[in-house]
């Protein structure tokens, strides 16, 4: 039951931003913690995807109490961009439990995070709490699995943060499950993805790209709460002046991350002067900047992130059906929560990228909430189905 209660805090109220509760670089002074150090065990030898650049211990996560029970590293390692499959160096944190491992090697979870930002700051390996995300390491290792948790590209290392990107994030989670394996010794190729909100998008697209990007390691399904799996509706209702109040924060974050990553789109064709005064406030991912950043949501309307001009708006509806789910059918079972009343992503939404998947061919468990919002009631079912992909028990086809 302890962990039950504990996994139903997953942190899917930060998405679009969570607050960041230290900075790595306040965490590397901490006079009670000591130097980081090599990790001893770590491979560095390697050029492939998921090879290791650096391996460092996270003495400031395993002297917390919810870190005793971890060995924990934070890692530099490469990736792949979704976009056009070009080498990345990304970052992450990995754990395993102290301990013997099972025989064939501690199972693993790579956990997918919700929006923390689209700033190199904004990342759980560079916070000694990991934003929030500790307690369920701690969880997720006191069930006896490995985790890895990939910051995603553009946070923790240097890079643009392509937000809503879920193919390429899906990337960096999989290299995270090698990045870890070449980490720690007596580690299993097995593995499930497990994601909330912007994580759980990456966790869905990660399942549709195992099988062809990760041969070797062996997928057992996906889980997805709340996926952004298509967030193109939220053009429209850019245009209709219907955003609620969370989705304003999310197109925000969706256009400078699209600015950064195309010099050539224009900020301003898809802001007012209001929303450009609040502008750099709402990226801003620091913890001295929360406030700011709550009267800076505030200070926005539902009219403030309209597209200019119709061509302006296909741009950006062009950008986003790139990166919309599915690309490609799903390798292993996939759980989706959705929720009827979630705030941040229109649940037809959701409900028609299940839809396309289910053509494709895939498996997919359904858990919609007609009255449920960006957060599931309760998160027992989701964590049988994962027990039950370990155990290798058939997954209920809801297609």
């Amino acid at each position: 039951m302890v962990i039950v209660v504990l996994v139903l805090g997953i942190a899917y109220a930060a998405f679009p931003f969570a607050p960041v509760v230290g900075i790595w670089a306040y965490d590397q002074v901490a006079p009670s913690a000591g130097p980081p150090e090599k990790v001893a065990s770590a491979e560095l030898n390697g050029s492939e995807p998921g090879s290791v650049l650096q391996a460092t211990t996270l003495p400031l996560v395993t002297r917390k109490w919810e870190g005793r029970g971890l060995q924990a590293a934070r890692v530099v390692y490469r990736s792949t961009s979704g976009d056009d499959m070009s080498p990345t160096i990304v970052s992450g944190s990995v754990f395993v439990p102290k301990g013997d491992a099972p025989a064939g090697g501690w199972p693993v979870v790579s956990l997918g995070h919700a929006t923390l930002g689209i700033d190199t700051p904004c990342a759980p390996s560079l916070d000694s709490g990991l934003l929030g995300f500790l307690r369920y390491v701690n969880v997720f290792t006191g069930m006896g699995y490995a985790v890895a948790l990939a910051d995603f590209q553009g946070l923790g290392a240097k890079g643009i943060h392509p937000y809503s990107d879920s193919r390429t994030a899906a990337l960096n989670m999989i290299d995270a499950v090698r990045a870890l394996r070449h980490t720690f010794p007596d580690v299993s190729d097995r593995w499930v993805a497990f994601g909330d909100s912007q994580g759980a998008g990456a966790s869905w697209a990660a399942d549709e790209q195992a099988k062809d990007y990760a041969p070797e390691l062996k997928l057992l399904g996906a889980l997805a709460a709340s996926p952004p799996a298509d967030m193109t509706g939220i053009v429209q209702k850019a245009q209709d002046g219907t955003l609620t109040s969370e989705q304003r924060g999310v197109i925000q974050a969706i256009i400078e991350s699209l600015a950064r990553l195309h010099p050539d789109l224009n900020r301003d064709d898809f802001r007012t002067a209001g929303a450009k005064h609040y502008w750099n406030v709402l990226t801003d991912c620091r913890p001295a900047n929360a406030y700011a950043r709550s009267q800076a949501v505030d200070g926005v309307g539902p009219r403030d992130f309209a597209p200019k001009t119709p061509a302006a708006a296909d741009r950006l509806r062009g950008l986003l059906e790139d990166w919309a789910l599915p690309q490609k059918p799903l390798s292993e079972p996939l759980y989706v929560y959705y929720g009827g009343k979630d705030p941040f992503i229109d649940a037809e939404w959701t409900t028609a990228a299940i839809q396309r998947a289910c053509a494709l061919g895939g498996s997919v468990t359904i858990k919609y909430d007609p009255d449920g919002g960006h957060n599931p009631s309760d998160a027992l079912d989701a964590i049988q189905w994962m027990t039950d992909r370990f155990e290798g028990k058939p997954a209920k086809n809801d297609c």
